[in-house]
């Protein structure tokens, strides 16, 4: 990721309220803005969050790669930010998003469409 020649440093007031893993790391829910549909999940820590909130392109951490990588970088299928929001347990951000192609790796729409463990009634 060789665009970003500083790091993007979090609000003071943001960072206070996230609660990170022992890795420095918070999930992140990507949620369909159209649809409702809960698209994927992937790891941020405070320069991802602060990436993505500057640049509206969903931006997340590979444990890993140990690198950051912006959804839709190499596979054209971006992901452009409406909003994020914070849990009320600080440990997990939801963001609202509009997906462009597939939002999981496997090529599907969604990464939670394929075992569905218990079925509507």
């Amino acid at each position: 990721m060789g665009r970003y020649k500083r790091p993007m440093s979090l609000d003071p007031a943001i960072a206070a309220k996230l609660k990170r893993n022992d890795a420095g790391l918070f999930s992140a829910v990507a949620q369909e803005k159209s649809t409702g549909d809960v698209l994927m999940v992937a790891w941020m820590d405070d320069e991802a969050l602060a990436r993505t909130l500057e640049t509206r392109k969903g931006t997340y951490y590979s444990r890993s790669r140990q690198q950051y990588w912006v959804k839709g970088e190499t596979s054209g299928h971006t992901q452009y930010v409406h909003e994020v929001r914070l849990d009320c347990d600080g440990d997990s951000v939801l963001l609202i998003v509009d997906q462009e192609g597939a939002a999981c790796h496997t090529g599907t729409h969604t990464c939670f469409d394929t075992d569905v463990l218990l079925a509507a009634e």
